[in-house]
């Protein structure tokens, strides 16, 4: 016999069985609280001295595992860094457990919710640095810039004496950034002391402000800055994901949406999911407009890489966007998306 399935404060309307699989169609006859129906999304870094991070590798990725846990860590000699989502229960679980970990009982990260889970599985990577500069004599533990907290960043960037500065890659900055900011242009973080041995001479005289996705790249470029000469250095506490989380929209002075390196692609005020898709040829962000653009095949291409690939490599993304089709239409994700 088919098992009877019930779910306390709704009333199934149909049933299916696809092989040993039974989809149920849900119609609630009680609101269920909010956070109920979310998944949580902690976004997180430290900068603390691992003397193993290797030994953290596999007991963190076990916990991740048995509480179902999904997203990536990055673990180093100077720190972890990283996003995970999964229920309220798991994500305390796991942060309990980071916490516990040398150095890092101060560990703050930034909350958010999706209503569907934003990553396909769980990575936890050993790398040299958790935010790659490729300068080893940056050391965030020793000195950074002002932090400056979301409430206090309008005043400070409006000042006509502040540069304010993206440190981010390009491609997000195209999204999203603050009303005036300077943008590097940069592909990549480990271009930026190259930019800035460039382009200094333009900010002489300058307080420097400088933001990033959620803090980590300021910890790093401030502290460049610093070892630059470089007098009086600013960055956002927390960075664009806590000021969206605490400036109201009407007060903002953001413009756009914010990059964030997961399946929502983007978050807008109230850390909402925003507008954009991800290219599932380059990764780069798709805005609605993109979407409409002659160069644009779902899965295949977007105005940003229309002339990067060649036609294997489109045949490639074809029929791994087929497979994705297929998956969805079975209810179930694949995991190359």
């Amino acid at each position: 016999m088919r098992p009877k399935i019930r779910v306390k404060g709704v009333e199934p309307l149909k049933k299916r069985w696809i092989g040993k699989a039974c989809f149920v169609d849900l119609a609630p006859r009680r609101a269920i609280p909010y956070p109920a129906l979310m998944i949580t999304i902690a976004a997180l870094y430290h900068f603390t001295r691992f003397a193993d991070p290797a030994a953290l590798q596999a007991p963190l990725r076990l916990l991740c595992a048995q509480q179902g846990v999904k997203g990536s860590l990055l673990l180093a000699g100077e720190g972890i860094n990283g996003t995970i989502a999964g229920s309220k229960d798991g994500i305390a679980a796991v942060l309990g457990h980071i916490r516990s970990l040398p150095g890092c009982a101060d560990l703050e990260w930034k909350e958010s919710f999706a209503q569907t889970m934003p990553f396909g599985r769980m990575k936890v990577r050993l790398k040299r640095e958790i935010v790659t500069m490729g300068l080893p004599d940056i050391d965030p533990k020793a000195r950074v810039g002002h932090y400056v907290p979301p409430a206090d960043w309008n005043d400070l960037i409006s000042q006509p004496d502040v540069a304010v500065i993206d440190t981010r890659n390009d491609y997000e900055v195209a999204i999203g950034t603050f009303e005036g900011a300077v943008d590097p242009g940069t592909r990549s973080f480990g271009e930026f002391p190259a930019w800035w041995e460039a382009n200094k001479d333009r900010f002489h005289n300058k307080r420097i402000a400088m933001f990033c996705t959620g803090g980590i790249r300021c910890e790093k470029s401030t502290n460049f800055l610093l070892s630059q000469g470089v007098q009086d250095v600013f960055h956002l506490r927390g960075g664009i994901l806590k000021y969206l989380e605490e400036v109201p929209a009407e007060q903002s002075l953001w413009q756009g949406e914010c990059f964030v390196f997961d399946a929502r692609v983007s978050v807008g005020h109230g850390l909402q999911p925003g507008q954009n898709e991800s290219c599932g040829a380059c990764r780069r962000p798709v805005t609605p407009e993109d979407r409409s653009h002659p160069s644009y095949e779902k899965g295949v291409s977007c105005p940003a890489c229309a002339q990067e690939y060649d036609a294997q490599d489109r045949a490639r993304f074809r029929e791994r966007q087929k497979q994705m089709d297929l998956a969805a239409a079975r209810g179930a994700v694949h995991l190359g998306g």
